[in-house]
Formats: C-alpha cells, sequence, structure tokens
C-alpha cells in the first residue's frame, strides 16, 4: 500500500546525501483509495467467526469472544486483487514528491474523502493501488499496481468497514483515511466513510502489520516498464471520455425523438405529429366532457412529453411495439379505496429505447395500476 512497512522514511532520509539537482528514483507516488463493493468478500470475513458462536465447544462457552473475534478479523487489510468494476466512485489520489517531502510528513498522514457514486450498492470498504513515476532527463516510466494493469507482487488492498451502507448513483460520498506510524514498522489505519443523503456513516480500524494475504494465484511477472503515463489516471480519463460520449449520443437520439417544429404564422404548418396530438386531445377532452385546448396549449402539453418532468408515466414493455396512439385510462386507489380519475386525458405518447412514454395533463403518483410504472 506504498507506505507499508514504513520503508519510504528511510529512502526520504537517504536525500541527505543527494547532490543539488540530483534526481531520485521512484520520483514521485500517488495513492489511490475508491470505495468497493464485495458482498462475497465480507462475507468471507464474516464467517471465519462462526467458530466463536459455539456455546458448548467441549464444554467450554465460546459466545463471550464472538466480538472479539469480529473485530479482530476485520482489522486485517486484505491483500489480493480484483476486478475495477466493483469500484462505486473514481478513485481519490493522494500524492507525494519524494523530492520535496521529509520523512517526517510520512508519521501522520490524514487524507480527507470525497466522492460522487457511479453505481449503486452498498460499500463494503475502501480499496487502495499505487502508481509511481520514475522521472528521468529524457523520459517518464510508471510502475502501476492499478486493478486495471497486470497484477505485480504488491497486489491491491482493501480495509473493510464493520457495517455496510447503501448509496446510490448520483450521490456524494465522503469519508476519511488516517495513517498513523507505530513502533512495529507500520500503521495504524482508521477509515472513516459517510453518504450525507441518508446521514450514514460506517468506519473501522486496521493493522497494516497484520494483513490477510488472500491470493492464491500463480507469482505474478515483473511488468515490462513501458508506461509513460500513470495507468490509473489514463483509465478514468477514457472512463470520462466514454461516458461523455454516450451521454451526447442519448441527448441526440432524445431530441431527435422530440424534435417539434416551432409554431409560425399564428399556428399554421404544425407537423403531423403535432396535428395527431391536437386532434386526440380534443377527441378525448370532448369525450370526457372537457373544454376544447388551443393549438397553443397543445403545443405545450406536448413538449411537456420530454422525460425529465413529472407530466409523463410509461409503460412496461408489453406495449413497446403498438402504435402511437392516445388512450383513456382509469386506475383504481388502494388507498382511498375509490375509483377515481386520476389521468384525465393522454395527449401524446412516443418511444425511447424501446419505452413508450405517455404525456398526461394530471397524474396522481400515489397508486399505479399494474403496467404502469
Amino acid at each position: 500500500m506504498l507506505l507499508n512497512e514504513r520503508m519510504l522514511e528511510t529512502y526520504l532520509h537517504a536525500k541527505k546525501w543527494l547532490k543539488p539537482d540530483g534526481l531520485v528514483f521512484p520520483t514521485m507516488g500517488n495513492l489511490y483509495i475508491a470505495p468497493f463493493s464485495d458482498e462475497a468478500l465480507y462475507l468471507e470475513q464474516f464467517s471465519k467467526t462462526n467458530f466463536w458462536y459455539q456455546d458448548a465447544f467441549h464444554g467450554v462457552d465460546l459466545s463471550s469472544l464472538r466480538q472479539a473475534a469480529i473485530i479482530e478479523y476485520f482489522r486485517q487489510p486484505i491483500v489480493d486483487t480484483f476486478d475495477v468494476r466493483i469500484l462505486l466512485a473514481k478513485s481519490f489520489k493522494y500524492s507525494i514528491d519524494f523530492l520535496k517531502a521529509h520523512e517526517s510528513d510520512l508519521y501522520c498522514i490524514d487524507i480527507p474523502l470525497e466522492y460522487v457514486a457511479t453505481g449503486s450498492g452498498p460499500i463494503h470498504g475502501l480499496a487502495f493501488w499505487f502508481d509511481v513515476a520514475f522521472i528521468g532527463s529524457q523520459q517518464t516510466v510508471w510502475l502501476s499496481t492499478s486493478p486495471t494493469e497486470p497484477l505485480t507482487h504488491w497486489y491491491q488492498v482493501r480495509c473493510l468497514l464493520r457495517t455496510p451502507l447503501y448509496v446510490r448513483v448520483g450521490q456524494t460520498i465522503t469519508g476519511r483515511v488516517r495513517l498513523q506510524c507505530n513502533r512495529r514498522q507500520s500503521y495504524d489505519v482508521d477509515i472513516e466513510v459517510s453518504v450525507p443523503a441518508t446521514g450514514v456513516t460506517s468506519f473501522n480500524s486496521l493493522d497494516l502489520k497484520n494483513p490477510f494475504f488472500r491470493y492464491s494465484g500463480q507469482p505474478p511477472q515483473p511488468p515490462p516498464g513501458s508506461q509513460t503515463q500513470s495507468p490509473t489516471e489514463t483509465y478514468w480519463a477514457l472512463q470520462e471520455q466514454h461516458q461523455s460520449q454516450q451521454q451526447q449520443q442519448q441527448h441526440a437520439a432524445a431530441s431527435s425523438n422530440y424534435n417539434v417544429p416551432q409554431m409560425n404564422n399564428g399556428g399554421h404548418g404544425q407537423s403531423q405529429q403535432q396535428a395527431m396530438v391536437n386532434n386526440n386531445v380534443s377527441s378525448m377532452n370532448g369525450a370526457m366532457g372537457v373544454g376544447p385546448v388551443s393549438s397553443n396549449q397543445s403545443h405545450q402539453m406536448y413538449q411537456q412529453s420530454i422525460p425529465n418532468n413529472n407530466v409523463y408515466s410509461n409503460y412496461q414493455t408489453q406495449y413497446q411495439h403498438q402504435p402511437m396512439v392516445a388512450q383513456q385510462h382509469h386506475m383504481s386507489s388502494q388507498c382511498t379505496g375509490k375509483h377515481e380519475h386520476f389521468i384525465s386525458s393522454i395527449i401524446s405518447t412516443d418511444y425511447i429505447n424501446g419505452w413508450r412514454y405517455i404525456s398526461v395533463t394530471s397524474t396522481c403518483w400515489r397508486w399505479t395500476r399494474s403496467g404502469f410504472i
């Protein structure tokens, strides 16, 4: 985990023999920290305490040691490798410039964390890995222990929380990592993770000197040393570029599906789709005893059918391949036990990514019948 065994302090102390403008290799290091979700790992560690749940082990009640056993197992950092897709947010980077840092800077390291969740699920802990740069006079080479790169003998390290906490996409995750050096040539690690939207916080304290080596595969081979940029930074840059392209494509698809021409010459020259909306609204309102709706009002209602407004509902897949028609529906309320016209009129329908979006003039969110979402 870059800082384990406190070897960096000896490395920085040795700079006193470095001549002016001399170089050190590695030159800088980036410690990466990211929240992860791994139910199997969490249950695996927790199941190790089953032995201490026995209340009659050869006549001895071991249950009084149960809680101590849980704390002990969860104090072990997990040394292994994992799939980067278990991460729930982009990793946070903590950098150390070995040319400028002093050994006393490493006695106590306090790292505040803040993320925006890119996935939904339980947060089981924090994952750690590092990249180091060898910055020469003519070339820079990076060594990475990232989960996206070939495995090294440093692997990756994961620190479990005592209690998982749940996060949804887009929510903010805050936290803190504190590494305090100890006399065992290692660090005591305190981690804390919070989800402000729910007000839930979880924490744990770990002993970096007592890890659990979980990896059982073949010994990794030394990497070739051909990276000229930080592999972790390159990975996240490509991920952000891919997400940006997807958003642009979705926006373009939505714009093409809802390309409604503006009214000119007092409402003349309206599109065939807009004319269908006007006819549907007029016929449905007439059937329900509702007064006529003007072209401008109907056009405004149609514009409101764009997703992300609270004036549409969608049907599930059984309605996907039907032609675009206006329909009228009544829904029964289980809350009140009454039959009510929750939707006064449906004014337009459209398809986006296989879903049928239906714009309505009024809605009720208390209860929806089977088929509505």
